[in-house]
């Protein structure tokens, strides 16, 4: 089968290039795959980090791809779909996490031979920070595909909300294995330059107000100096209301700050240093940091919001608040050290680990377009 696949890869970094990248190379096994690339992702003006491109630190997967989609010039589209129906594939597989892409993608996708079906991946239908366009630039969007995959249960609803008839299938987020093996925990504890002897908590990934990183500091503000608070990740906007609140903060010493992007090589140093990663979120689908997590062999503390109560404690891979509380969340750090939870959540990580493989979710992608 001939397989497109049109979303960012090398060399745009993140996690969506990542997922992009592997299952390339899953479905690269047995397929004839080509890997359409935007040429610009978004305009400098919209991009909110320090850069969309992948440093030298990172361990990225280099796709070989055509880089031809400018999301901010329209006459790219035109060559974008042209090129796809050029190659005449019978399978066009996109990504869609935002609003801001529903013009490019729809139209690409809409522009296609009637032989090629249209699959798209799902992160998100409703957005975290929402916009006025979102609902006619997501219907736009979802109208030019035959199917989906949901990545959690949540967007499912959320798809069936815009489009009730929608063909769809939900599979969890399978696990990221490009950042190499877990590491010793005090080599890891050095690497990264904090205190030892401590509980560490962990907060990865980008900082931005849905994912609540202000509810956790509040949460370790009542804890004890038996812990200590790891933040990495870099900030989308302003830092200035995190940075009042760990200033503070009582226990504002045992804050340990990593104010920026985490290279792919440093990322096994911090889940290997830590014994707790929380998830502290406002709202959510699911969570790409839970599959780093999960492939790092560390259980989660979580909201229950979107799919994180599925992907979290139905498999019992950690534990689930009820809502985002800071109260609620101390709470449950404290109960998870003093409970001695850890082994039990460990047991079942390594069973879930098995069933959250590229080849799997690719497998399941592949049998369901031939249902189409």
């Amino acid at each position: 089968m001939k397989i497109a696949i049109l979303s960012s890869f090398y060399p745009y970094r993140g996690g969506i290039a990542q997922f992009n990248a592997n299952i390339f190379e899953e479905l690269g096994k047995n397929h004839e795959v080509k890997a359409f690339n935007f040429k610009r992702q978004y305009p400098d003006l919209l991009f909110p980090g320090k850069t969309q491109y992948v440093e030298k630190e990172d361990t990225a997967i280099k796709v070989q791809s055509t880089s031809i989609l400018d999301t901010a010039n329209p006459f790219s589209y035109i060559r974008t779909a042209r090129a796809i129906r050029e190659w005449e594939p019978d399978l066009l597989i996109m990504r869609y996490w935002m609003s801001y892409f529903a013009p490019s993608l729809g139209y690409v996708g809409r522009h296609q031979l009637k032989k090629t079906k249209v699959i798209s991946v799902l992160d998100n239908v409703i957005p975290h920070e929402q916009h006025f366009f979102d609902k006619p630039f997501t219907k736009y969007f979802l109208g030019a595909n035959d199917a989906f995959i949901v990545l959690s249960d949540a967007v499912g609803r959320d798809l069936l909300s815009y489009k009730p008839n929608a063909k769809f299938i939900s599979t969890p987020h399978p696990l990221y294995n490009h950042f190499g093996e877990k590491m010793d925990r005090e080599l890891a504890i050095e690497k990264i330059g904090i205190e030892k002897g401590k509980k560490n908590i962990l907060f990865f990934g980008l900082i931005r107000e849905y994912k609540g990183l202000d509810i956790l500091i509040e949460a370790f503000s009542g804890l004890d100096d038996s812990f200590q608070l790891i933040v990495a990740g870099e900030p989308y906007g302003s830092f200035d209301k995190y940075r009042q609140l760990i200033d503070n903060s009582p226990n504002k010493d045992r804050i340990r700050l990593f104010n920026g992007y985490i290279a792919d090589s440093d990322v096994p140093a911090f889940f290997s240093s830590s014994d707790i990663c929380v998830l502290p979120y406002r709202s959510a689908t699911q969570s790409g940091i839970s599959a780093i997590s999960l492939h790092f062999g560390l259980p989660m503390i979580t909201t229950d919001v979107g799919g994180l109560r599925e992907a979290i404690e139905g498999p019992g891979t950690g534990i689930v608040v009820k809502q985002p509380d800071a109260s609620l969340i101390r709470d449950a750090i404290v109960d998870y050290f003093e409970n001695d939870r850890i082994s039990y959540f460990e047991k079942n990580i390594s069973i879930e680990k098995n069933e959250l493989s590229w080849s799997k979710f690719c497998n399941k992608l592949t049998e369901f377009y031939k249902t189409l």
